[in-house]
């Protein structure tokens, strides 16, 4: 039966694509949702990139059907679209988001009421938008374009059970051909997927593999005891997690999990290894959304510098740590300073990213969890020939108001990517910052 969706500002704001992912159903859209679409047009943030997008797309559907988005235009999806304006429009002048979301509220509701036979639904990423809807008898759902269920989201480690034999094998450091290994129903084996191998006698009999998809056999992890940089993995995911660092047939790794578990740490020692080490890469890049509360950093006083470093600290924190406590210090570089002064390591935030080309470079985004899908984009997007990139965040701890754990760029980019060759992921559970740190997650 077709539908009737009535789609808030959030939704285009989050997704200006959002109106051809409805099929044959049909789209309407209060007044009041082009108006507060239009206070963003001027912002050159993702949202008033986003803003003017909607803008452009509904001017074109105007334009190309000859008709008024009053009486509805046609989508190339079979649906109608159309821009509602009730009709003591004139009398009502809606004030601050919350007198927006009522009016939006009353045009759904208005809609329904005229609409008996075909079902009307307001959708909205606004939780509390929802409940209200709910509460004055009016349907409501979230919006799930391109939405990524968190608790489904892939973890990249399976475990497999086998014989005695294959487990020995790959202990022994040699290969086992995916085809010899038996799967148990729903389990599937993606490139680069991180393999617990066990013994069906004896569980605690193990073996760590990697799936090598173009060779289509489990290989061991050419990561050892050592680690990088006198980084030393502490578990069983941190081992897979510094795998795919090191392994340069893997060209984006995304590192999924909570504070305290070697995400930032792992990727900036493997991309020192890779950097000064091996020279597979020529410098490395480390950079980090900034959301501060809601400030930029052009409110900060001083040189763009001292602007930058509060936002920056944490990295700092974690090349100290590699070089205090890490490797020993190097007779030719004695402080990770001389490197962020010699070019050799960069840190800075991503709103200079834009436009870059960043060819033979290993680049890591930190907190990637507050992006957007299409931020997200951008950043991938920038990536020249011989550069591995290392997305890491946490995504129940997000501070961009626009994206939740299911939405954000993260989280899409691990769900999306999983079946690309030249892509890895791991979820890391088990914090090792400290007792302290681990149960305080756990805890609090």
């Amino acid at each position: 039966m077709p539908k009737t969706y009535v789609l808030d500002t959030n939704v285009l704001l989050h997704d200006p694509q959002a109106i051809h992912k409805f099929d044959e159903h049909d789209l309407a859209i209060p007044i009041y949702v082009i108006e507060e679409i239009d206070t963003f047009k001027k912002d050159l943030s993702e949202l008033g990139r986003n803003a003017r997008a909607i803008a452009r797309t509904l001017d074109d559907l105007r334009e190309q059907s000859h008709s008024s988005l009053q009486h509805g235009v046609t989508l190339p999806s079979g649906g109608t679209l159309r821009v509602i304006v009730p009709p003591d429009r004139d009398q009502v002048s809606p004030k601050g988001s919350s007198g927006m979301d009522l009016a939006i509220l009353k045009t759904a509701m208005s809609l329904d009421e005229e609409n008996e036979d075909d079902p009307v639904i307001l959708v909205t990423m606004d939780t509390n938008l929802r409940i209200r809807a709910d509460a004055s008898g009016l349907r409501a759902e979230n919006y799930e374009g391109g939405r990524v269920v968190i608790d489904q989201l892939y973890s990249g480690v399976v475990r497999i059970g086998t014989s005695k034999e294959n487990v020995d094998l790959l202990a022994r450091r040699e290969t086992i051909d995916l085809d010899s290994l038996e799967l148990e129903e729903g389990q599937e084996l993606f490139p680069n997927a991180c393999v617990v191998l066990c013994d069906r006698m004896h569980e605690r009999h193990t073996a760590l593999g990697r799936v090598d998809s173009r060779k289509g056999e489990l290989v061991p992890l050419i990561v050892g005891r050592e680690g990088a940089w006198g980084v030393r993995p502490r578990n069983m995911e941190q081992y897979f997690a510094l795998d795919m660092l090191l392994n340069p047939d893997v060209h984006l790794v995304t590192l999924v999990g909570k504070a305290g578990t070697g995400k930032t740490l792992l990727a900036i020692a493997a991309g020192l290894r890779a950097v000064m080490d091996e020279g597979v890469c020529s410098r490395l890049l480390v950079s980090r959304p900034i959301f501060p509360m809601g400030r930029d950093v052009g409110f900060l006083p001083g040189t763009i510098e001292e602007k930058l470093n509060p936002w920056m600290q944490p990295i700092f924190d974690n090349l100290e740590y590699i070089f205090s406590h890490g490797r020993k210090r190097m007779a030719d570089v004695r402080e990770y300073s001389e490197l962020v002064t010699s070019g050799v390591i960069e840190v800075e935030p991503l709103t200079y990213i834009r436009g870059r080309s960043l060819p033979n470079q290993f680049l890591i985004v930190d907190e990637a969890q507050n992006l957007t899908p299409h931020e997200v984009k951008t950043v991938i997007t920038r990536c020249g020939a011989e550069t591995k990139i290392v997305l890491t965040g946490d995504p129940h701890q997000i501070d961009n108001p626009y994206v939740d754990a299911a939405s954000n760029g993260l989280t899409t980019v691990a769900q999306r990517f999983r079946t690309e060759r030249i892509s890895g992921h791991i979820t890391l559970t088990k914090g090792e910052r400290s007792e302290l740190a681990e149960r305080a997650t756990q805890l609090l």
